[in-house]
């Protein structure tokens, strides 16, 4: 969607109103254009150069985290894409108890049934891959980021394409406004599927996957939030901005058959699965917001309504 300058009104020598382009509004739109790469260039700085004892702190990538997303969040109020994703208050509080979620429960359940296995698994079949922990600092970053994003694409194309995925993927396609924090919103079974990696097959420094974690959630927050900002040619070739994922979440559900990557919009370029154009009204259906109850029974409402059909023609035959 083409942004138009900011505009005032003067008058014309022969007296009639002309509209101007506002130096100030347009000066404004050019910085928060900026906004996402000098995020993700401030996000590499700081894990480069932090002390080592700050930068190894596991408490540092929380807080690192959840400064992102406030940061982006307090952005929406100063310069918002559409005024119907508004932030309300019973936004604020589903999506919060999703970052909750997220940062806990999800986070705990991945890690046990997959990051712990796979590392389990390659420390007694004795796999090395001290060759990735001897490529420089910034490639491991690179390594963390594609093969994380290279799983989620293909994850999320699945949960596109075949129901029983879908039924788990549908919730997240069901929020009906797009603000910092909906990345993190869906039902728990998609939540930890789309998790999963195999970064712990790899050798690597902490920090670099620390910093790719803040990369990739620098770039996803962005991608999901109320924030007027259309970052650079350089920026969007590699990295998924609010109008490649908007599209995605569009109100058509063939529409939204594109744009699967969370962060790396690169990866659907290469698999022709990149589509052009932005979406200003999202959901699915009769466009209806679920509650959080409602988002974690979806994926069992078929079997649900299955038995339920059942229950009514049984007593209807009793009666």
């Amino acid at each position: 969607m083409e942004q138009l300058p900011v505009c005032n009104t003067v008058l014309s020598p022969d007296g009639r109103p002309r509209a101007v382009a506002s130096d100030h509004g347009a000066a404004k739109q050019k910085l928060f254009d900026l906004l996402p790469p000098a995020f993700v260039a401030a996000v590499v700085a700081f894990w480069a150069f932090a002390p080592k004892a700050l930068a190894e702190n596991g408490w540092t990538i929380v807080v690192t985290s959840a400064l992102i997303t406030l940061a982006v969040l307090g952005l929406e109020f100063v310069h918002e894409r559409h005024a119907g994703w508004r932030m309300n208050r019973r936004e604020f509080f589903t999506d919060l108890f999703y970052v909750v979620l997220g940062s806990t429960v999800i986070s705990w359940v991945s890690t046990a049934v997959a990051e712990d296995p796979l590392a389990a698994a390659k420390k007694s079949l004795g796999i090395t891959t001290q060759w990735a922990m001897q490529m420089p600092w910034l490639l491991q970053v690179v390594l963390v980021i594609v093969l994380i994003e290279f799983g989620q694409y293909w994850m999320h194309r699945l949960m596109h394409n075949a129901t029983p995925f879908w039924l788990t993927h549908a919730p997240h396609h069901h929020i009906t406004q797009l603000n910092a924090a909906k990345g993190a919103v869906g039902n728990p079974i998609e939540l930890v599927l789309i998790s999963l990696s195999v970064v712990a097959l790899f050798d690597l420094s902490l920090t670099a996957k620390f910093c790719a974690f803040n990369v990739l959630g620098v770039v996803s927050t962005f991608a999901h939030a109320n924030v007027r900002a259309n970052p650079p040619r350089f920026y969007a070739l590699f990295f998924t901005t609010i109008r490649h994922h908007s599209l995605h979440h569009s109100t058509d559900y063939e529409a939204t058959r594109c744009n699967y990557a969370n962060s790396l919009i690169l990866i659907d370029r290469v698999f022709g699965t990149y589509r052009e154009g932005e979406a200003a009204v999202v959901g699915q259906d009769d466009l209806r917001r679920l509650s959080i109850w409602e988002q974690f029974v979806f994926p069992f409402q078929p079997l649900i309504d299955r038995i339920r059909a059942k229950r009514e023609a049984t007593a209807a035959a009793i009666n």
